[in-house]
């Protein structure tokens, strides 16, 4: 099984933004974690903070991988765009978010991916991308 982690914008600042919502590990790290944790599935990471970089990360696995787990950050709320290729591939995805947006700022009550994914895992932390690789298994 392939399973591609794809987190969009400001995510490489885990560990260092805010880390009363999103706590201090790195995203690297957690990764290591998951990785030990899920040796079984063939675990890939990417991030960008640049949403073309996101989409064509989207069409290249679209095609053969087994599942994206994706944290589109801010983008979730702004692009049409990534909704549109993700209805665009085959591979299922997963929206992921580290806190509960629906407890945060209006704005980040709208998503442009949750109508195409396949579910939605938000504010457990980190521990989000847990089950939402557990739900592709």
């Amino acid at each position: 099984m392939k399973i591609l982690i794809l987190n969009g914008p400001n995510l490489n600042l885990l560990g260092k933004r805010e880390p009363e919502i999103y706590g201090s590990l790195t995203f690297e790290e957690y990764f290591k974690t998951l990785q030990k944790k899920y040796a079984n599935i063939e675990l890939y990471y990417y991030q960008s903070n640049i949403e073309g970089e996101i989409i064509d990360k989207l069409h290249e696995v679209g095609f053969n991988f087994d599942g994206v787990i994706l944290n589109a950050g801010a983008y979730t709320h702004t692009s049409v765009a990534i909704g549109d290729a993700i209805k665009g591939i085959e591979t299922p995805v997963i929206e992921v978010h580290i806190s509960n947006v629906h407890s945060r700022e209006d704005f980040r009550h709208i998503s442009y991916i949750t109508p195409v994914v396949k579910g939605v895992i938000a504010g457990f932390g980190l521990q989000s991308y847990d089950l939402a690789l557990e739900s592709f298994i």
